[in-house]
């Protein structure tokens, strides 16, 4: 199992657009496979830092899982909605392994 950590760099201004975004992704990425842990808006501090965080069996069924939802009618919807809106300034994957408790690899 990894963990994929997503970093945004959002516009503070467009904060209720970003909100929608996560919403649309809290249905989607679910129905294309992968297990959905949540997306964090800006509260306190920096207000331009967003996160999402979801969980899925390999870098393999990652691929597989994009594909999905590339296809998926939201899916499509939500990517045209960030790039039309310009919310998203600037976006970061890292991929991580649990090391705090015994985990099979």
């Amino acid at each position: 199992m990894i963990t994929c950590f997503i970093r945004y760099h959002i516009d503070p201004t467009k904060r209720e657009a970003f909100k929608t975004y996560a919403r649309n992704w809290g249905v989607a990425i679910p129905r294309c496979g992968a297990d959905l842990i949540g997306y964090f808006a800006p509260h306190e501090g920096s207000s331009t830092l967003a996160y999402g965080v979801y969980t899925i069996e390999s870098l393999a069924e990652y691929e597989a899982y994009r594909a999905r939802l590339a296809a998926d009618p939201l899916g499509r919807e939500n990517y045209a909605f960030a790039q039309k809106e310009k919310f998203l300034l600037r976006e970061d994957r890292t991929f991580l392994k649990l090391a705090s408790t015994l985990v099979k690899d």
